[in-house]
């Protein structure tokens, strides 16, 4: 492992421990034990989407192991487990007007743990409603398996740790993706038959691109300019390394 390769993963081993709140303490000073395992289901009818102009999905996760798919009957179909009441996930569906916004949020006191964390969101969404989903990861796994749903754009925020993206879906419009890269590992992964093209500009960290040829200051794939469709991907890079793939 190079020096640079060195720097980052302590770099982000120090900020995953810190975003995870895991501390050794004796229980005071707002210190508390992890308790028993507590299971959640939450359901999102796809009838509160009738009429909607526009859906908005917001999941934001501060630490933990985070799964986003397609696939479900109503609008979301979530199952939660955690064993601090606190991150005792928040699920709201604002249901006002023609826009409407659904908002997946982690409770997070800042409170200081003793003991391993649990914390772990499978959410799914259905793939017939067009959605502008904006996804925030914090310290932990996350797999966004992207390609069952309807999406008019897409934004990510990456925290720390590992993040795969998989964005081959066959769209019928144009969007936009936006990426902001954080401290581990990303990657994105791009389809073949629709036209994609890349602009990435790196921080601190890597940026590889797979299976794109370079034009200019940005990268396509052999279907870009062919197909009738086209995905713009822009990629900001933090401290770690993000790998975009053509598959």
């Amino acid at each position: 492992m190079t020096d640079r390769r060195w720097r980052l993963a302590a770099a982000g081993c120090l900020l995953l421990v810190a975003g995870c709140g895991v501390h050794v303490g004796d229980g005071r000073n707002g210190r508390v034990r992890v308790g028993a395992t507590e299971r959640q289901t939450r359901i999102v009818e796809k009838s509160k989407a009738a009429g909607a102009e526009m859906i908005r999905a917001e999941i934001s996760m501060a630490a933990g192991e985070l799964k986003v798919s397609g696939g479900a009957k109503e609008m979301m179909e979530g199952e939660f487990a955690y064993n601090v009441p606190e991150y005792q996930p928040e699920v709201r569906f604002d249901e006002s007007g023609f826009r409407r916004k659904l908002t997946v949020t982690q409770r997070d006191g800042g409170t200081q743990l003793i003991g391993e964390m649990v914390n772990r969101w499978e959410v799914k969404l259905a793939g017939d409603l067009p959605l502008d989903l904006a996804i925030r990861c914090g310290a932990g796994e996350s797999n966004l398996d992207l390609r069952e749903l309807t999406l008019r754009s897409v934004e990510m925020n990456i925290g720390v740790g590992e993040v795969k993206a998989d964005l081959r879906n066959n769209p019928k419009h144009d969007y936009d993706v936006e990426i902001r890269g954080g401290v581990g590992q990303a990657t994105v992964i791009v389809p073949t038959e629709v036209g994609v093209v890349a602009e990435a500009a790196g921080g601190i960290g890597e940026i590889n691109v797979r299976g794109m040829k370079r034009d200019g200051n940005r990268w396509v794939n052999e279907a870009y300019g062919k197909s009738k469709v086209t995905i713009r991907l822009n990629v900001k890079g933090g401290v770690g390394e993000i790998d975009i793939r053509a598959e």
